[in-house]
């Protein structure tokens, strides 16, 4: 398993940055992620007032990667065009050429299993197999697009103000040490063991509704 350090794993590729002053790159993210989580709440909104089932599509992702990086980078909304490495893994992401079809995959797994696995066990693929895909340059979304599945499988957005990207966003190391074991596990034979990052998601949803009720008793929120 990759020594992650406690730092954070970083996708490498061709250059594709079009703000290159910190600054303003900073208040640029930060207005895109409010922008992308509004996107998130849109859908899990729509899905609970749709006539039809849910159904997750390659277009839900792609429009979210381009909320994430417009702006930022030139292939916002698009798939990545060439290969990229993962600093701090040892993962090493498909071919670029690949990624539409295994993003059609991964679609299709979670919507043939909407109705029967559990919605930790659809939020836990989801995170994963974006991970393992890698199909975006930048901005990938696996903890917004897992966030979106299992609010759209519980059939509600889910209370707090501090939710499990925040929280994940908060202490990483966890996080890619569960992407890790799961990735050892698909190398080890293609073998889908989501138990890490299962265990992981749960332990956070815990802490996201816990963080409701230290509001509801008017205590502080703890971000530390």
């Amino acid at each position: 398993m990759a020594d992650l350090g406690g730092g954070d794993r970083k996708s490498v590729a061709a250059p594709s940055a079009i703000i290159t002053d910190w600054d303003e790159l900073a208040r640029k993210e930060a207005s895109n992620a409010l922008r992308q989580f509004d996107a998130v709440i849109e859908y899990v909104e729509q899905a609970r007032s749709a006539q039809e089932p849910f159904k997750l599509r390659p277009s839900i992702l792609l429009s979210r990667n381009r909320f994430v990086l417009d702006g930022i980078n030139r292939f916002a909304g698009n798939y990545r065009p060439s290969g990229i490495d993962i600093i701090g893994s040892k993962h090493r992401p498909p071919l670029a050429s690949t990624v539409p079809g295994l993003v059609e995959d991964l679609c299709d797994c979670v919507n043939e299993n909407f109705h029967n696995a559990t919605a930790l066990r659809l939020a836990a693929y989801v995170m994963w197999r974006l991970n393992w895909i890698h199909p975006f340059d930048d901005g990938n979304g696996r903890t917004a697009a897992s966030y979106l599945i299992l609010c759209v499988k519980l059939g509600e957005r889910l209370p707090g103000k501090r939710t499990i990207p925040d929280l994940i966003s908060g202490n990483k190391a966890p996080y890619y040490h569960a992407l890790e074991a799961a990735d050892a596990a698909w190398t080890d034979g293609n073998r889908v063991d989501l138990s890490e990052l299962e265990q992981l998601l749960e332990n956070l949803l815990g802490a996201q509704l816990v963080n409701v009720i230290e509001v509801a008793r008017g205590r502080p929120i703890a971000y530390a």
